[in-house]
């Protein structure tokens, strides 16, 4: 797994164990012990972590991905194989499969089960009710008052804060876009930093720049995403920020299907803000005159991986936080930005930006303006 080059603080925490504070679409295999990937048999470790993905699935380049690349990296470790009495992942290709696959995790006997992303809540609460001396942790919400429960969230609107103000800097057609998947107070986050980074930047540079949002109603529909983002570009946005697991994969593919179309440096070029995770590759093509060019102008980092690979370590070492809410952000490592192909003027004004959220100079809404 590569590292990605962030601005200045966070990137250890992000690529390893996250120094604790207070999106999906692709499908996975199925595995013998779980229902996930190919498994290589029952283990017997002295802690077993599972994983139950949402329906993004280990290989949506994403949110899934990173927490089961976290938890790989978990097993790596402490030298503890894969499989029932291991680690493993359960991949959920439909919301009605979310009880039934945690409901799996602990028939088969894994000590702790993540569910990863808030729309795995319920399941993961009242699995938690009906199985007191089974460890799980809940990403991107928060269960109170459950002693076998971690919450674990992170301040996304404060990378996204940081992606807006790397749109404004690079769009030439005072037009951005912000494409999301399903409604709701995670990407609530994802929206509000990304509208207030574009309009304090914009502010400052004496411009004024529209932010165009949509919705796909799901984290699961690249022919959406792709459909959103060519009604976007047409429309003249050059610059489009997803939040939308893998249905941003089709973000990616009318992107490119503009841009293979243009010369190396056309001024029509459109660009792609990842999220989660670094999803450079993801904008890699060749351009009408066969040269290799990139699109994905920067992405914003969640370290959904560290965060599995700490809490997981902790409850090997009989220190599971159950009962905590854990926050994860930009001062701690928690969230971030990659530089990507930024700018030199963009790259400044957001090292700059970073630096006054941390210092609580500038505070990122939580919610976006009605």
């Amino acid at each position: 797994m590569k590292t990605a080059k962030v601005f200045g603080l966070g990137a250890l925490a992000l690529t390893s164990a996250l120094v604790l504070g207070a999106c999906g679409g692709g499908n996975g295999g199925s595995t013998d012990s779980t229902g996930g990937g190919a498994s290589d048999g029952k283990t017997d470790a002295e802690h077993s972590v599972a994983i139950v993905t949402d329906i993004g699935g280990v290989d949506d380049r994403s949110f899934n991905q990173s927490a089961w690349e976290g938890l790989e990296a978990w097993g790596k470790e402490h030298n503890i194989a894969r499989g029932t009495g291991g680690y493993d992942y359960i991949q959920s290709n439909d919301a009605s499969e979310y009880t039934t696959n945690i409901d799996s995790a602990v028939s088969n006997g894994f000590n702790t089960i993540f569910g990863i992303g808030y729309l795995l809540a319920d399941a993961v609460s009242t699995a938690a009710d009906a199985n007191p001396d089974t460890n799980f942790g809940i990403i991107d919400s928060v269960i109170e008052g459950k002693d076998n429960v971690v919450s674990a969230t992170f301040k996304d609107n404060e990378a996204s804060y940081l992606a807006g103000v790397a749109a404004a800097e690079t769009t030439k057609n005072d037009k951005v876009g912000f494409i999301g998947g399903e409604e709701g107070v995670v990407i609530d986050r994802f929206q509000a930093g990304f509208e207030k980074g574009v309009a304090d930047t914009a502010e400052k540079l004496g411009k004024e720049i529209t932010v165009d949002v949509k919705y796909a109603a799901s984290f699961g529909d690249p022919a959406k995403g792709k459909a959103l983002a060519a009604a976007m570009f047409q429309d003249g946005v050059d610059v489009i920020f997803h939040a939308s697991g893998g249905t941003g994969a089709g973000v990616f593919q009318e992107a490119k299907a503009i841009n293979q179309k243009l010369n190396k440096d056309d001024d029509k070029k459109v660009w792609v803000i990842g999220v989660d995770s670094d999803q450079q590759a993801e904008g890699e093509y060749k351009t009408a005159d066969g040269e290799d060019d990139n699109f994905t102008l920067c992405s914003t980092l969640k370290g959904v991986g560290a965060a599995v690979q700490d809490i997981s370590t902790r409850a090997l070492n009989d220190k599971f936080p159950g009962g905590e809410h854990l926050v994860y952000g930009l001062k701690d490592g928690g969230v971030d930005l990659t530089e990507g192909f930024l700018s030199d003027e963009a790259k400044s004004a957001i090292q700059d930006a970073k630096q006054e959220i941390i210092d609580g100079k500038v505070e990122v809404p939580e919610t976006p303006e009605k």
